[in-house]
């Protein structure tokens, strides 16, 4: 006599985005969502911001909820930048203030970027917080992405994906990093021979030591 088969339902393993660490869930990113829902509507930004806790960035992910010079959030989105200003279409990303509102805009290339390489660049652009810019504040803020890029390497190894061209650019800053003992001597170069900074004051405010 033939019996019933009954199939029984098997849990599947959840993907996660190829861009997450693994860690980085729907259940977890449901949980951290009120968290980082002031900043923009862009889940990525979510996980990376909070790739920021427990690393020396963490003070530009407090900077980005609103532990800024507007005490307001910093809304951070994806925009062609060359809408801007034609000059900026090939920028990674720029810090912009509008008014009392501060914004970070991250070029649209970027969307499939490893959440960690986004969370180094956003550590760099939440330095920027008003009107002002200088060599001091530009060396401070890449040599923050390229610690922070050290760390994040360290905690979430899976975030080097060598293909992506952001994280070319923080693989870029790790090397001047580390080249120079990890302080900011070759990064600090760099950036003075950098045309875009060429009609930078020495120093800004808050930035008064090269």
């Amino acid at each position: 006599m033939a019996l019933p088969c009954f199939a029984q339902d098997t849990p599947q393993e959840e993907v996660v985005p190829s861009n997450y660490p693994k860690m980085y869930t729907s259940e977890y990113i449901k949980k951290i969502t009120p968290e980082y829902k002031s900043v923009g509507k862009d889940e990525i930004f979510y996980v990376a911001l909070d790739m920021l806790k427990n690393t020396t960035g963490d003070f530009s992910r407090k900077a980005i909820l609103g532990n800024n010079l507007t005490e307001r959030p910093v809304k951070i989105e994806f925009r062609d930048l060359g809408q801007i200003n034609p000059a900026y279409a090939s920028f990674d990303a720029l810090g912009w203030k509008n008014g009392k509102r501060l914004f970070i805009y991250i070029n649209p290339r970027h969307k499939d970027a490893p959440a960690g390489a986004l969370a180094a660049l956003l550590s760099h652009e939440a330095l920027h917080q008003d009107e002002y810019n200088s060599i001091a504040e530009e060396t401070y803020a890449w040599t923050m992405e390229a610690a922070v890029w050290c760390e994040i390497l360290n905690e979430f190894p899976e975030s080097e994906d060598k293909l992506h061209p952001l994280v070319v650019r923080e693989d870029t800053l790790k090397k001047l990093f580390e080249k120079g003992n990890y302080t900011s001597k070759y990064i600090k170069k760099t950036v003075m021979q950098n045309e875009g900074y060429e009609n930078l004051p020495s120093t800004s405010p808050g930035f008064e030591d090269l």
